[in-house]
């Protein structure tokens, strides 16, 4: 009788009680770390956010990279300091490991194959993520065309043509014709493949001091000279002036679209890098260098599969799509170029097709690429400053730019390595 009267109250007291559920798991944090610019970090805060969004397991912050720093979960690198990546290798896991350890579907064979240079292994195994990837176009501020009796809806298709275009320009008041950006990426490395000339030998030694080289550098020291050419320094200030309307034409990124697009302050047109049209064969093709995303080594295995579902976010084909719009990045995959061709074709992203046309030349994929080993690009554009300010000849500049080059080559090539 007693466990009757028992009942009644333990039912009372537990009706009152507060439910008591399980505590929900914390979502796992991972660090995404970044050298970016303030508007560029400002777009991959958003683009993080939205992964954020869709799923509760895992937390991404975004962290600027300080230099000395230990690598984080993610780490997203430039072209100008993927050698310095490369060096400090053994600090990463490499991304195909990732996946695989995730089960997470990833074929590295599936992205385009010129996205993929010099981020694999001798097997096509990707160590790191080609991601925000572009190649150099050429921008021109159509108001100024207008001006200078140019028609801005046929730009300068050749370099003999915009030195035309230049001199109509610096007629018309322009104190800046043309200006470039990321000089020896897109006038030694660019240059080269676009025009059908190797930067290297066969055996692996620098070799960019030939006749479209020495010829297209000493054009630049004429321009120069005659104000034509007004040079802004080694990385994107030329961006900035163009963007700002000081200049007529602009050589840089075609990633570069997406902010003049947005700022709406210069109307400008995208065309295809021009080329020597005296040199046989031209022209060929032009590289996709950019961002990529490595993996930092020593995390928990829960962290990296974290990572994997980030990495499979960010290779969806409608999210490369809104790069492509809102970016000018080039799409990864087949399949994200197909859902761009099908969903973008508005003349605000002209630059799409410009871009992915270079990349589909007859030239052969370029491994060595000078821009992207920083004790060669440094020499290399030290000496293409020289021959643009008067100081040396073309080919002397260009002579002393491979024999240096060649003494740094080694000990850089090295280090950079893949295991």
């Amino acid at each position: 009788m007693r466990l009757f009267t028992i009942l009644p109250s333990a039912v009372a007291f537990a009706l009152a009680a507060p439910l008591s559920l399980p505590a929900a798991a914390a979502p796992i944090e991972i660090d995404l770390s970044h050298r970016l610019d303030e508007e560029r970090g400002e777009r991959l805060e958003k683009l993080v956010d939205r992964f954020n969004s869709r799923q509760k397991d895992y937390q991404l912050r975004v962290v600027r990279r300080v230099e000395g720093d230990a690598p984080k979960h993610l780490n997203l690198v430039t072209r100008e300091e993927q050698a310095q990546f490369m060096a400090a290798k053994e600090n990463f896991k490499p991304l195909y490991q990732v996946m695989q350890q995730a089960k997470e579907p990833f074929d590295s064979r599936k992205l385009s194959p010129e996205l993929r240079v010099g981020l694999g292994d001798k097997k096509g195994n990707l160590f790191a993520l080609p991601v925000a990837l572009s190649t150099p176009v050429l921008y021109i501020n159509k108001a100024s065309f207008l001006k200078a009796g140019l028609d801005p809806e046929k730009p300068p298709k050749t370099w003999a043509e915009a030195q035309k275009a230049a001199d109509k320009l610096f007629d018309s008041g322009s104190a800046c014709p043309y200006t470039t950006s990321w000089p020896a990426w897109v006038h030694i490395d660019n240059l080269s493949a676009w025009n059908g000339a190797e930067v290297s030998t066969a055996k692996g030694k620098l070799d960019f001091n030939g006749l479209v080289q020495v010829k297209h550098t000493a054009m630049l020291t004429t321009w120069s000279k005659a104000k034509f050419f007004i040079y802004f320094g080694r990385r994107d200030e030329a961006d900035r002036r163009f963007a700002a309307g000081e200049c007529g034409m602009l050589t840089s990124s075609s990633s570069l679209f997406g902010m003049l697009h947005e700022s709406r302050k210069v109307e400008t047109g995208v065309s295809s890098l021009p080329y020597h049209d005296d040199v046989q064969g031209t022209p060929q093709q032009t590289l996709a260098d950019g961002a990529s995303l490595w993996v930092g080594a020593g995390k928990k295995a829960a962290d990296y599969k974290g990572v994997a579902k980030f990495v499979s976010f960010l290779l969806e084909p409608d999210l490369q799509v809104e790069f492509t719009a809102l970016e000018g990045f080039l799409p990864m995959t087949p399949v994200a170029r197909a859902a761009a061709d099908s969903q973008l074709l508005r003349a605000d992203v002209a630059g799409l097709n410009v871009a992915h046309n270079q990349l589909q030349g007859k030239g052969a994929l370029r491994e060595l690429r000078v821009s992207q080993i920083e004790p060669v690009r440094i020499i290399v554009e030290d000496e293409l400053e020289a021959a643009w300010a008067g100081r040396k000849p073309a080919k002397e500049a260009l002579d002393n730019a491979v024999d240096r080059g060649n003494a740094a080559l080694p000990a850089a090539l090295k280090a950079q390595l893949l295991q």
